[in-house]
């Protein structure tokens, strides 16, 4: 007998992504941040170059598509837990902010590699080749939507 797998559809990755933003957001929750918070430190320490706050939340919104008023909110609320800091025209993140996101990353990578661990190499790489497709597509369409 031979089992038809599942078609991928929207639904599916809407419950695979909250399923796992659920993880994480749990992890961040014993430290007291939130899952928009690890988006834009995270944003911050990975830069090449510092970053303003503008160049920030635009990171932080093509990630997200977030309110940018809801962005500039969370990098105000990063400054005043001293996660980043003000140096001028930028923001960089503060020692207290890179530790705040290896430890979270520390919890998480066991969590990660139960849910992704015995999934086979080439079904990933349809899976990302997918995604990123899906990715482009959506965010053309709302381009066109918001132009």
């Amino acid at each position: 007998m031979t089992t038809t797998a599942p078609v991928a559809n929207a639904r599916d990755l809407a419950l695979a992504h909250y399923a796992a933003r659920g993880v994480l957001e749990h992890v961040l929750a014993r430290h007291g941040a939130t899952f928009q918070q690890q988006i834009a430190l995270r944003a911050a320490i990975t830069s090449d170059a510092p970053q303003t706050p503008d160049d920030l939340l635009t990171q932080v919104w093509d990630s997200l598509k977030a309110d940018p008023a809801d962005i500039r909110a969370t990098l105000d609320e990063l400054l005043a837990k001293q996660l980043l800091v003000a140096d001028g025209a930028h923001l960089r993140p503060t020692d207290a902010g890179r530790e705040l996101l290896a430890t979270v990353g520390a919890e998480v990578a066991p969590i990660s590699a139960r849910i992704w661990g015995g999934i086979p190499a080439e079904d990933l790489a349809a899976a990302g080749r997918v995604l990123a497709l899906v990715t482009e597509r959506a965010n053309a369409e709302l381009a066109a939507l918001t132009a």
